[in-house]
Protein backbone atom coordinates (compact mmCIF):
# COMPACT_ATOMS: atom_id res chain seq x y z
CA UNK A 1 0.00 0.00 0.00
CA UNK A 2 1.21 3.52 -0.84
CA UNK A 3 0.46 6.29 1.66
CA UNK A 4 0.78 10.07 1.37
CA UNK A 5 1.16 12.10 4.57
CA UNK A 6 1.05 15.90 4.41
CA UNK A 7 2.49 17.72 7.40
CA UNK A 8 4.79 14.73 7.71
CA UNK A 9 7.54 16.52 9.64
CA UNK A 10 5.16 17.82 12.29
CA UNK A 11 4.64 16.26 15.68
CA UNK A 12 1.59 14.20 14.70
CA UNK A 13 2.96 13.42 11.25
CA UNK A 14 6.10 11.86 12.67
CA UNK A 15 4.17 9.81 15.23
CA UNK A 16 1.72 8.62 12.58
CA UNK A 17 4.45 7.59 10.14
CA UNK A 18 6.27 5.70 12.90
CA UNK A 19 3.06 3.81 13.68
CA UNK A 20 2.41 3.00 10.01
CA UNK A 21 5.94 1.76 9.43
CA UNK A 22 5.78 -0.42 12.54
CA UNK A 23 2.40 -1.84 11.55
CA UNK A 24 0.96 -0.76 14.90
CA UNK A 25 -2.71 -0.67 15.89
CA UNK A 26 -3.81 -2.94 13.07
CA UNK A 27 -2.30 -0.77 10.35
CA UNK A 28 -2.00 -2.54 6.99
CA UNK A 29 1.37 -3.33 5.45
CA UNK A 30 2.85 -0.15 4.02
CA UNK A 31 5.13 -0.42 1.00
CA UNK A 32 5.85 3.28 0.52
CA UNK A 33 5.14 6.57 2.27
CA UNK A 34 5.43 9.93 0.55
CA UNK A 35 6.23 12.25 3.46
CA UNK A 36 5.44 15.81 2.36
CA UNK A 37 6.16 18.96 4.35
CA UNK A 38 7.92 22.32 4.18
CA UNK A 39 10.89 20.69 5.95
CA UNK A 40 12.25 17.16 5.64
CA UNK A 41 10.59 14.40 7.62
CA UNK A 42 13.20 13.28 10.18
CA UNK A 43 12.43 9.55 9.95
CA UNK A 44 14.97 7.44 8.10
CA UNK A 45 13.50 4.37 6.43
CA UNK A 46 13.86 3.00 2.88
CA UNK A 47 10.08 3.06 2.49
CA UNK A 48 9.95 6.85 2.96
CA UNK A 49 10.10 9.24 0.03
CA UNK A 50 10.56 12.63 1.73
CA UNK A 51 9.36 15.59 -0.34
CA UNK A 52 10.00 19.21 0.66
CA UNK A 53 7.61 21.93 -0.46
CA UNK A 54 4.37 23.74 0.28
CA UNK A 55 1.02 22.16 -0.50
CA UNK A 56 -0.10 25.67 -1.40
CA UNK A 57 2.11 25.32 -4.50
CA UNK A 58 0.20 23.50 -7.30
CA UNK A 59 3.50 22.20 -8.71
CA UNK A 60 4.28 20.55 -5.39
CA UNK A 61 0.84 18.90 -5.34
CA UNK A 62 1.68 17.43 -8.76
CA UNK A 63 5.12 16.34 -7.57
CA UNK A 64 3.84 14.33 -4.60
CA UNK A 65 1.50 12.33 -6.87
CA UNK A 66 -1.61 12.42 -4.69
CA UNK A 67 -3.43 10.69 -7.54
CA UNK A 68 -1.65 7.37 -7.05
CA UNK A 69 -1.87 6.99 -3.25
CA UNK A 70 -4.04 4.31 -1.68
CA UNK A 71 -4.45 6.37 1.49
CA UNK A 72 -3.85 10.05 2.24
CA UNK A 73 -3.48 11.56 5.69
CA UNK A 74 -3.93 15.31 5.26
CA UNK A 75 -2.41 16.85 8.40
CA UNK A 76 -0.74 19.94 6.95
CA UNK A 77 -2.27 23.20 8.14
CA UNK A 78 -1.65 26.75 9.22
CA UNK A 79 -2.56 26.64 12.91
CA UNK A 80 -5.15 28.72 14.74
CA UNK A 81 -3.02 31.61 15.97
CA UNK A 82 -1.30 32.12 12.62
CA UNK A 83 -4.61 31.78 10.76
CA UNK A 84 -5.99 34.66 12.81
CA UNK A 85 -2.88 36.77 12.23
CA UNK A 86 -2.43 35.92 8.52
CA UNK A 87 -5.85 35.50 6.94
CA UNK A 88 -4.66 35.02 3.35
CA UNK A 89 -2.10 32.38 4.31
CA UNK A 90 -4.66 30.44 6.35
CA UNK A 91 -7.10 30.37 3.44
CA UNK A 92 -4.39 29.42 0.95
CA UNK A 93 -3.13 26.46 2.96
CA UNK A 94 -6.18 25.29 4.89
CA UNK A 95 -8.78 25.72 2.14
CA UNK A 96 -7.25 26.22 -1.32
CA UNK A 97 -4.50 23.61 -0.88
CA UNK A 98 -6.98 21.08 0.53
CA UNK A 99 -9.12 21.47 -2.58
CA UNK A 100 -6.02 21.19 -4.80
CA UNK A 101 -5.13 17.94 -3.07
CA UNK A 102 -8.66 16.63 -3.54
CA UNK A 103 -8.53 17.67 -7.20
CA UNK A 104 -5.31 15.68 -7.66
CA UNK A 105 -7.16 12.66 -6.28
CA UNK A 106 -10.09 13.34 -8.62
CA UNK A 107 -7.77 13.20 -11.63
CA UNK A 108 -6.33 9.86 -10.57
CA UNK A 109 -7.36 6.38 -11.50
CA UNK A 110 -8.05 5.23 -7.96
CA UNK A 111 -10.30 6.40 -5.14
CA UNK A 112 -8.06 6.82 -2.09
CA UNK A 113 -9.09 6.83 1.54
CA UNK A 114 -8.69 10.50 2.52
CA UNK A 115 -8.23 11.11 6.26
CA UNK A 116 -8.53 14.82 7.00
CA UNK A 117 -7.36 16.25 10.33
CA UNK A 118 -10.09 18.72 11.25
CA UNK A 119 -10.66 20.37 14.62
CA UNK A 120 -13.28 20.93 17.31
CA UNK A 121 -12.76 24.62 16.47
CA UNK A 122 -15.47 24.14 13.80
CA UNK A 123 -17.89 24.59 16.72
CA UNK A 124 -18.49 27.81 18.60
CA UNK A 125 -21.06 30.27 19.82
CA UNK A 126 -23.54 29.29 22.54
CA UNK A 127 -23.01 25.59 23.19
CA UNK A 128 -24.62 23.07 25.55
CA UNK A 129 -22.46 21.54 28.27
CA UNK A 130 -22.19 18.39 26.16
CA UNK A 131 -22.16 18.95 22.40
CA UNK A 132 -24.40 16.47 20.54
CA UNK A 133 -23.52 14.83 17.23
CA UNK A 134 -26.02 16.93 15.28
CA UNK A 135 -24.80 20.31 16.56
CA UNK A 136 -24.59 22.92 13.81
CA UNK A 137 -21.14 24.27 12.98
CA UNK A 138 -20.57 27.86 14.04
CA UNK A 139 -16.81 28.53 14.10
CA UNK A 140 -15.60 31.66 15.89
CA UNK A 141 -12.16 31.86 14.27
CA UNK A 142 -10.67 31.86 10.79
CA UNK A 143 -9.02 28.51 11.56
CA UNK A 144 -12.33 26.93 12.56
CA UNK A 145 -14.01 28.36 9.47
CA UNK A 146 -11.27 27.01 7.22
CA UNK A 147 -11.56 23.56 8.75
CA UNK A 148 -15.35 23.59 8.35
CA UNK A 149 -15.03 24.53 4.66
CA UNK A 150 -12.49 21.75 4.13
CA UNK A 151 -14.81 19.23 5.82
CA UNK A 152 -17.57 20.12 3.36
CA UNK A 153 -15.14 19.66 0.47
CA UNK A 154 -14.08 16.23 1.75
CA UNK A 155 -17.73 15.25 2.11
CA UNK A 156 -18.72 16.39 -1.38
CA UNK A 157 -15.68 14.89 -3.12
CA UNK A 158 -16.59 11.65 -1.34
CA UNK A 159 -20.23 11.91 -2.42
CA UNK A 160 -19.07 12.33 -6.01
CA UNK A 161 -16.84 9.26 -5.72
CA UNK A 162 -13.51 11.07 -6.14
CA UNK A 163 -12.19 10.06 -2.69
CA UNK A 164 -13.35 7.94 0.23
CA UNK A 165 -13.06 10.62 2.89
CA UNK A 166 -13.38 10.95 6.64
CA UNK A 167 -12.84 14.16 8.60
CA UNK A 168 -11.59 13.63 12.14
CA UNK A 169 -12.30 16.55 14.46
CA UNK A 170 -9.29 16.40 16.73
CA UNK A 171 -9.39 17.55 20.33
CA UNK A 172 -6.46 19.60 21.58
CA UNK A 173 -3.47 17.24 21.62
CA UNK A 174 -1.55 17.32 24.89
CA UNK A 175 1.09 17.06 26.01
CA UNK A 176 3.13 18.04 22.91
CA UNK A 177 6.92 17.97 23.31
CA UNK A 178 9.22 20.67 22.00
CA UNK A 179 8.64 24.39 21.84
CA UNK A 180 5.30 26.27 21.80
CA UNK A 181 3.71 26.57 18.36
CA UNK A 182 1.29 29.05 16.77
CA UNK A 183 -1.84 27.20 17.90
CA UNK A 184 -4.02 29.18 20.30
CA UNK A 185 -4.25 25.96 22.30
CA UNK A 186 -0.46 25.77 22.70
CA UNK A 187 -0.72 26.81 26.35
CA UNK A 188 -2.55 23.54 27.14
CA UNK A 189 0.71 21.66 26.67
CA UNK A 190 2.81 24.55 27.95
CA UNK A 191 1.35 24.59 31.45
CA UNK A 192 2.59 21.01 31.90
CA UNK A 193 5.63 20.76 29.61
CA UNK A 194 7.47 23.90 30.70
CA UNK A 195 7.11 23.41 34.49
CA UNK A 196 8.31 19.80 34.22
CA UNK A 197 11.43 21.24 32.54
CA UNK A 198 11.86 23.82 35.29
CA UNK A 199 10.64 26.71 33.11
CA UNK A 200 8.00 29.34 33.94
CA UNK A 201 4.67 29.08 32.12
CA UNK A 202 1.51 31.13 31.70
CA UNK A 203 -2.14 30.10 31.72
CA UNK A 204 -4.02 32.75 29.68
CA UNK A 205 -7.60 31.56 30.30
CA UNK A 206 -9.71 31.17 33.46
CA UNK A 207 -8.84 28.09 35.49
CA UNK A 208 -12.39 26.76 35.14
CA UNK A 209 -12.30 26.82 31.29
CA UNK A 210 -13.33 23.41 30.02
CA UNK A 211 -10.94 21.90 27.48
CA UNK A 212 -11.40 18.84 25.24
CA UNK A 213 -8.04 17.10 25.02
CA UNK A 214 -6.45 13.87 23.83
CA UNK A 215 -3.03 12.33 24.29
CA UNK A 216 -0.57 11.92 21.40
CA UNK A 217 -0.71 8.13 21.65
CA UNK A 218 -4.51 8.02 21.56
CA UNK A 219 -4.94 10.44 18.67
CA UNK A 220 -2.35 8.52 16.63
CA UNK A 221 -4.25 5.28 17.13
CA UNK A 222 -7.49 7.04 16.21
CA UNK A 223 -6.04 8.42 12.96
CA UNK A 224 -4.86 4.93 11.98
CA UNK A 225 -8.29 3.56 12.87
CA UNK A 226 -9.94 6.22 10.70
CA UNK A 227 -7.97 4.99 7.71
CA UNK A 228 -9.31 1.46 8.18
CA UNK A 229 -12.93 2.19 9.12
CA UNK A 230 -15.40 0.75 6.56
CA UNK A 231 -17.18 3.58 4.79
CA UNK A 232 -20.61 2.02 5.26
CA UNK A 233 -20.33 2.47 9.02
CA UNK A 234 -20.22 6.24 8.59
CA UNK A 235 -23.75 6.17 7.12
CA UNK A 236 -22.97 9.14 4.90
CA UNK A 237 -21.82 11.37 7.78
CA UNK A 238 -18.20 11.89 6.88
CA UNK A 239 -17.16 13.94 9.93
CA UNK A 240 -16.48 12.37 13.32
CA UNK A 241 -15.95 14.10 16.66
CA UNK A 242 -13.00 12.14 18.03
CA UNK A 243 -13.20 11.15 21.69
CA UNK A 244 -11.47 13.31 24.24
CA UNK A 245 -11.18 14.06 27.91
CA UNK A 246 -12.89 17.09 29.43
CA UNK A 247 -10.54 18.87 31.83
CA UNK A 248 -9.98 22.39 33.14
CA UNK A 249 -6.63 24.13 33.58
CA UNK A 250 -7.22 23.83 37.33
CA UNK A 251 -7.47 20.03 37.02
CA UNK A 252 -4.38 19.93 34.81
CA UNK A 253 -2.37 21.96 37.32
CA UNK A 254 -3.53 19.73 40.15
CA UNK A 255 -2.23 16.77 38.14
CA UNK A 256 1.03 18.63 37.54
CA UNK A 257 1.45 19.06 41.29
CA UNK A 258 0.66 15.41 42.00
CA UNK A 259 3.15 14.17 39.42
CA UNK A 260 5.75 16.94 39.24
CA UNK A 261 5.54 18.35 42.74
CA UNK A 262 4.75 21.73 44.27
CA UNK A 263 7.82 23.41 42.79
CA UNK A 264 6.65 22.58 39.29
CA UNK A 265 3.13 23.87 40.01
CA UNK A 266 4.60 27.11 41.38
CA UNK A 267 6.14 27.85 37.98
CA UNK A 268 2.72 28.41 36.39
CA UNK A 269 1.12 31.83 36.80
CA UNK A 270 -2.38 32.76 35.69
CA UNK A 271 -2.78 35.91 33.62
CA UNK A 272 -5.92 36.12 31.51
CA UNK A 273 -5.52 37.24 27.89
CA UNK A 274 -8.83 38.72 26.61
CA UNK A 275 -7.91 38.30 22.93
CA UNK A 276 -7.14 34.59 23.40
CA UNK A 277 -10.18 34.06 25.60
CA UNK A 278 -12.47 35.43 22.87
CA UNK A 279 -11.54 32.38 20.78
CA UNK A 280 -10.52 29.62 23.20
CA UNK A 281 -13.50 30.12 25.51
CA UNK A 282 -15.91 29.53 22.61
CA UNK A 283 -14.52 26.05 21.97
CA UNK A 284 -16.63 23.10 23.14
CA UNK A 285 -15.62 21.52 26.43
CA UNK A 286 -17.25 18.11 26.06
CA UNK A 287 -18.92 15.97 23.41
CA UNK A 288 -21.43 13.16 23.33
CA UNK A 289 -18.97 10.40 22.45
CA UNK A 290 -21.37 7.55 21.79
CA UNK A 291 -21.06 7.60 17.99
CA UNK A 292 -17.26 7.73 18.05
CA UNK A 293 -17.14 4.90 20.58
CA UNK A 294 -19.53 2.81 18.48
CA UNK A 295 -17.22 3.37 15.49
CA UNK A 296 -14.29 2.00 17.50
CA UNK A 297 -12.42 5.19 18.39
CA UNK A 298 -10.66 5.42 21.76
CA UNK A 299 -10.69 7.99 24.55
CA UNK A 300 -8.17 8.78 27.28
CA UNK A 301 -9.30 7.87 30.77
CA UNK A 302 -7.75 10.50 33.06
CA UNK A 303 -5.48 13.53 33.08
CA UNK A 304 -2.87 11.92 35.35
CA UNK A 305 -2.28 9.21 32.74
CA UNK A 306 -1.72 11.85 30.04
CA UNK A 307 0.74 13.82 32.17
CA UNK A 308 2.55 10.65 33.21
CA UNK A 309 2.74 9.50 29.57
CA UNK A 310 4.51 12.75 28.72
CA UNK A 311 6.84 12.69 31.74
CA UNK A 312 7.89 9.11 31.09
CA UNK A 313 8.86 10.04 27.52
CA UNK A 314 11.18 12.87 28.58
CA UNK A 315 14.78 11.80 27.87
CA UNK A 316 16.96 11.37 30.94
CA UNK A 317 18.83 14.56 31.78
CA UNK A 318 16.38 16.83 29.96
Amino acid sequence: MKVLVTGAAGFLGVRLIDALLAGEDGAPKVDAIVAADVVRCPITDPRIDARIGSIADPRFIQAIRADDADCIFHLAAVLSGQSEAEFDLGMQVNVDATRALLEACRRGARRPRFVFASSVAVFGGPLPDVVPEDMALWPQSSYGTEKAIAELLVSDYSRRGFVDGISCRLPTVAIRPGKPNSALSSFVSGIIREPLAGVDSLCPVPLDTRLWITSPATVTRNLVHASLLPTARLEGRRSVNLPGLCVTPAEMLASLERIGGRDARALVRCEEDPAMMRVVCTWPGAFDGRRAAALGFEADSEIDAIVEEYRSAIPAGS
